[in-house]
């Protein structure tokens, strides 16, 4: 396990996973974050899953649970916290579901597999350290795994520029202070110009706190 990036994934206990969705899905989505889980991130998940799916960072595997996948559907979790991976795995309920135990700032291990359809990035950026610069080698790992006219996409909480709220701006030194969080300089520009070293289409919008992107055309 890398010790740069244990401390956001070494967060997820059990316990803290039987929490996690009312907490952050629930209460810190919508008035900390001000981006709703409901109506913006769990459509934007829905709207860009594929038939291949990668899903990084997996949390409690609550977006590809909810997301109404065609049985079809080919879904492969990975992420540097077992418990994370058991989690998400019991939730989907899915015989086929490949888990890969993984750190992500590393390059991919080849059972992930090749020209995927989609890869979703929830929520993890944030929890990476370093400059949004440095987290853009996430990109440069998963690009590789990605078709040709694939999408990868997510969601990320920006930092300390973003206009956070009494509320946001309570947890963020928080989160920061602790290490689950290392966010407090990403910036959507920031998010931008790492996703195009990596793709030729890329598109960010914020929604309160929260820049969704998504990135097309993997450039080698």
């Amino acid at each position: 396990m890398n010790h740069d990036t244990d401390k956001g994934a070494a967060v997820y206990s059990p316990l803290i996973l039987k929490l996690y969705d009312r907490w952050v899905l629930g209460i810190s989505n919508r008035y900390a974050w001000r981006c709703s889980t409901s109506t913006v991130l769990l459509p934007f998940f829905r709207q860009h899953v594929g038939q291949r799916h990668l899903d990084v960072g997996v949390g409690t595997g609550f977006y590809p649970a909810r997301a109404m996948l065609p049985a079809s559907t080919r879904v492969t979790l990975m992420d540097l916290n077992p418990d994370s991976l058991r989690a998400a795995q019991r939730r989907l309920q899915r015989d086929s579901t490949q888990l890969v135990l993984h750190d992500v700032m590393t390059p991919l291990p080849g059972r992930v597999g090749r020209s995927l359809d989609s890869i979703s990035l929830f929520y993890l950026l944030h929890c990476l350290p370093g400059t949004m610069a440095g987290k853009g080698q996430v990109f440069g790992h998963l690009k590789w795994h990605l078709a040709s006219d694939g999408v990868l996409y997510g969601a990320t909480i920006l930092g300390d520029e973003a206009g956070h709220n009494s509320f946001g701006r309570r947890l963020m030194p928080i989160y920061n202070r602790k290490g689950i969080f290392g966010n407090r300089h990403d910036t959507r520009h920031a998010l931008e110009l790492a996703l195009r070293r990596h793709f030729a289409q890329v598109d960010v919008r914020v929604e309160g706190t929260v820049a969704l992107f998504e990135a097309r055309q993997p450039v080698f």
